[in-house]
């Protein structure tokens, strides 16, 4: 079979499922799996799949420029985050010592803690208000407030987190994408949130699905960094990636 017709059955058949995996292709095409590895390999170079381990996958990623102010994204998919929310908080245990992230999503966690032994470092204004509130040992990193995320953000705030060795962290994100992996809109933002998984024994992204299939303009993290908490998935495809946990299925 010639490799140009090759190429084509592939992208055909990953358009029509989303993601194939190697031995399916080997079996559709009759042909070797180095040669199919290779096929990969080329059509992920061009830009017209992504290969992951053991196959490809489509690619649907959809830019995203703007972003919402708190408010507004208060009032998107609340009852999905609230179940996102709730679980989240469930996964703290005794002696923590936990990140938590600017965001609407990461905000909602705190309605549901009830671990006291846990201490908590946040960059979020109301974070940080809300915590103290309900009697929680909690510590506000410093630095720049970016008043439509109401975070605070750059220099000394990273400096601030290298210094913490986290058991826990939850995030909020923008985008997810298999080719951006976790994306926000602002750099120092993007420098926080990438010193917080870095420095955390386990990270956890909160995202609803509505993140999926989405890049915004600064990669905080490659998907394997961190587990994923939504509500459902549209794309099995990303378990191939890291951790998925469905909170309403």
């Amino acid at each position: 079979m010639l490799t140009e017709k090759r190429h084509a059955l592939i992208l055909d058949a990953i358009e029509k499922k989303g993601a194939v995996s190697v031995t399916e292709l080997v079996e559709k095409l009759g042909t070797s799996e180095s040669t199919i590895r290779r096929d990969l390999a080329f059509l992920d170079r061009n830009k017209s799949l992504k290969k992951v381990h053991g196959g490809a996958l489509k690619l649907e990623t959809q830019m995203i420029l703007t972003e919402p102010n708190v408010s507004d994204k208060k009032k998107l998919f609340s009852d999905e985050k609230d179940k996102i929310a709730m679980y989240a908080a469930q996964t703290i245990r005794s002696n923590d010592l936990v990140f938590i992230d600017a965001g609407t999503t990461t905000e909602k966690m705190i309605g549901y803690l009830e671990e006291k032994s846990a201490t908590f470092v946040t960059n979020g204004l109301n974070h940080a208000r809300l915590l103290a509130k309900k009697g929680f040992k909690v510590y506000l990193a410093g630095g720049e407030v970016k008043l439509t995320t109401e975070a605070l953000v750059g220099v000394t705030c990273v400096e601030m987190l290298k210094n913490y060795n986290f058991t826990k962290s939850f995030m909020g994100t923008n985008g997810i994408s298999p080719e951006g992996g976790f994306t926000t809109h602002d750099i120092e933002e993007a420098c926080v949130k990438r010193i917080a998984v870095q420095k955390s024994y386990v990270a956890y992204v909160l995202a609803d699905h509505s993140k999926f299939d989405k890049t915004a303009s600064v990669s905080f993290s490659e998907l394997s960094k961190a587990c994923i908490i939504t509500d459902y998935l549209k794309n099995d495809s990303y378990r191939a990636l890291t951790v998925v946990k469905e909170v309403c299925r």
